[in-house]
């Protein structure tokens, strides 16, 4: 039976349609792989995508869109709302069928040498790839993000594991690893102050003492002129999707400003959605297996 691996790289490009289709298009043209989503924030000028196929495959498409991503994209004259510290900013792994984490973590360190190796794009390896545990984190490798990295790379806790200690002149640094499935969820407010977005995040994130399994940062979507919660929920099991909607909820509450809506950026794991809906409509003796899609697979 195949082994099925996704992939869900973001680039930071979000706003220039001419150039995300072309990154996407060199996915296409690899035999194999399935572009299963892809979608674009112009506020965040960023651009997440999905896919799926067999290891070898899915390695390779990557490895093409990081060269796409750097030859198209220039972080010199980049600007977003969403943290970056690459052309293409993360690469992660995830396996799916007949998948090891162990095979993604192998997986995800070939492709990280060889974008080194022939890009010329340091490499970072995080979450289950990481080589320390101060490395799994992708905000703690961020950090500083493109402007602060080519001083970062030379501190003796942040030299890349591959490449060198340096960073590419426009395409800065890459993270590349292996990691369970995740949700990426944004919530939205109704106001324009971003303070209130940044202390709603730190209060439900994990490394500020919140939710488990709980990334989240303050964002302004100036399209809009509203503030956003930006969230990755990293194990929707342990910390489901309601829970961190409500805390929100009330949290916000306290600024008198309401929830307008939420939103989930590319693919979500239909169990995640399931746990949601069985919360607000009360659901009893309910079982996943009464859900049609479950059932005929």
């Amino acid at each position: 039976m195949a082994k099925i691996v996704e992939c869900i790289p973001n680039i930071s490009e979000g706003r220039r349609t001419e150039v995300v289709e072309a990154c996407i298009g060199v996915i296409r043209e690899v035999p194999g792989v399935i572009l299963l989503d892809y979608s674009s924030d112009p506020s965040h000028n960023r651009s997440v995508i999905t896919m799926v196929g067999e290891p070898e495959q899915v390695a390779e498409a990557a490895f093409r869109l990081a060269k796409a991503a750097r030859d198209n994209i220039d972080l010199t004259v980049h600007t977003g709302e969403h943290p970056r510290m690459g052309a293409i900013d993360v690469i992660p792994f995830v396996p799916i069928k007949e998948m090891t984490v162990a095979e993604c973590v192998e997986l995800s360190k070939t492709v990280g040498e060889r974008i080194a190796n022939e890009l010329e794009i340091p490499v970072f390896l995080y979450e289950d790839s990481a080589s320390a545990p101060h490395r799994k984190n992708l905000a703690s490798i961020r950090k500083g993000q493109f402007e602060g990295m080519a001083e970062k790379v030379h501190e003796d806790d942040w030299h890349p594991d591959f490449g060198g200690e340096r960073i590419h002149p426009t395409a800065g640094v890459v993270a590349v690893g292996a990691r369970a499935p995740l949700v990426a969820y944004n919530i939205n407010l109704s106001t324009s102050d971003i303070k209130i977005a940044d202390k709603i995040a730190k209060i439900i994130r994990e490394r500020s003492g919140g939710f488990r399994h709980v990334k989240a940062l303050g964002v302004m979507l100036e399209d809009r002129n509203i503030a956003q919660v930006s969230i990755n929920m990293c194990n929707y099991e342990k910390t489901p999707l309601y829970r961190v909607f409500e805390l929100v909820r009330i949290e916000a509450a306290r600024y008198g400003v309401t929830i307008t809506g939420s939103e989930i950026i590319g693919l979500a794991p239909m169990n995640a959605l399931i746990d949601t809906a069985e919360y607000y409509l009360q659901l009893e003796g309910f079982s996943k297996a009464q859900v049609l899609e479950n059932r005929l697979m």
